[in-house]
């Protein structure tokens, strides 16, 4: 068994936004409310990244068309005693899915974080 870092990618609609600080504030204000009302205070919200297609530098991951906002958000969550990685993104998809429903989750990347000895 082993522990591993799972982090997913969220789409997030924010209504009534002007601008891109402003949605991302609200994006990540609600889904740590959301979160922690389902007591999943362990899961770490941050604003995603978008690199450039010209340049390829990052961005914040955030895009506005008529007062209306989609934020990509980075949820990270650490799975213990997983049996491999697909465990482990099972789990957390069930973990986060339920407390964020009809919220777009998307599992971007797996990392193993620690084995445990097998004797």
């Amino acid at each position: 068994m082993s522990n591993y870092l799972v982090a997913m990618e969220a789409a997030w609609l924010v209504r009534d936004v002007d601008n891109v600080d402003d949605a991302i504030g609200v994006a990540v204000s609600e889904a740590g409310k959301r979160l922690n009302d389902q007591d999943k205070e362990y899961v770490e919200v941050e604003v995603g990244v978008t690199p450039c297609p010209a340049c390829g530098e990052p961005f914040d991951s955030a895009f506005i068309a008529a007062d209306t906002a989609l934020v990509g958000l980075l949820l990270e969550i650490e799975v213990f005693n997983a049996d491999g990685e697909n465990h482990a993104t099972r789990i957390a998809k069930s973990e986060v899915g339920g407390a964020l429903r009809d919220v777009p989750l998307s599992v971007i990347e797996v990392l193993q974080t620690d084995e445990e000895d097998e004797d």
